[in-house]
């Protein structure tokens, strides 16, 4: 039977990740901070979800991560779909903060629990899936924070993927890249060519099941950001992208 632990699935694509996970006959154990949400969800497959509330910004994060391992029986897969973000042009310190803390320090924090225990207790076997974001691909003006610490997150597991050959680790990484995403994380702000979850999701699950290294989602923004790349910083710099 295979094991998936979802951290960031109260809602959104970590939820519905985890129904399609469900779907395809794996047992999921699912993570976030509101406890009526993940309840709702256990009740919905009482038989194959357990829960564990977890705020990945307390240091006490990663204990609660083995109860939920423990209660599952195990972790094959470890899904990081936690993370925060706000446009931000006036550059207001909470929310410049409040992002570094759950998308750098948070991430860093469960993603290096979960790797230490597919090292330390999986005989060094495991699968690691985290979305990041497109935005990692350039610093972007109306959302500072948020675009920095998804570059961070790119150059965070492709680092752990480097340790993984150093130390003959068997623990593959999936860095997903989406676009911008038609989820209650967005906050009302506006982006452009939004997806709606439940595709962005089912493409997530394919990418897990091929374990494919990274991937960007969907075609569009595979064509969006090949261009930004192309762009010199003397001219992304003076772009007015809002």
């Amino acid at each position: 039977m295979k094991r998936a632990i979802i951290v960031g699935a109260t809602s959104g694509i970590g939820q519905e990740v985890a129904k399609l996970l469900i779907n395809e006959g794996w047992n999921v154990g699912i993570a976030g901070r509101r406890e009526e949400e993940l309840a709702k969800f256990k009740a919905q497959f009482p038989d194959k979800a357990e829960y564990e509330i977890i705020d990945i910004c307390q240091e006490e994060a990663p204990a609660q991560l083995e109860r939920l391992i423990q209660k599952l029986g195990g972790m094959d897969l470890y899904f990081h779909s936690s993370g925060y973000g706000s446009q931000n042009l006036n550059l207001e310190e909470g929310i410049e903060i409040k992002t570094a803390m759950t998308n750098g320090v948070g991430f860093t924090r469960m993603i290096g629990a979960a790797f230490r225990h597919f090292r330390d207790k999986n005989k060094g076997t495991g699968h690691i899936a985290a979305i990041s974001s497109v935005a990692g691909t350039k610093g972007l003006g109306a959302a500072p924070s948020y675009s920095a610490t998804k570059r961070y997150q790119n150059t965070y597991i492709q680092a752990l993927v480097q340790q993984t050959k150093i130390n003959k680790l068997n623990i593959r990484f999936t860095d997903i890249r989406p676009g911008f995403v038609d989820t209650d994380f967005l906050g009302g702000d506006k982006y452009p060519l939004l997806m709606q979850k439940e595709d962005v999701a089912k493409d997530i699950v394919k990418a897990i099941n091929s374990k494919k290294r990274k991937t960007v989602i969907d075609w569009k923004f595979k064509i969006l950001i090949f261009f930004w790349r192309l762009l010199p910083d003397c001219i992304w710099e003076r772009m007015k992208i809002k």
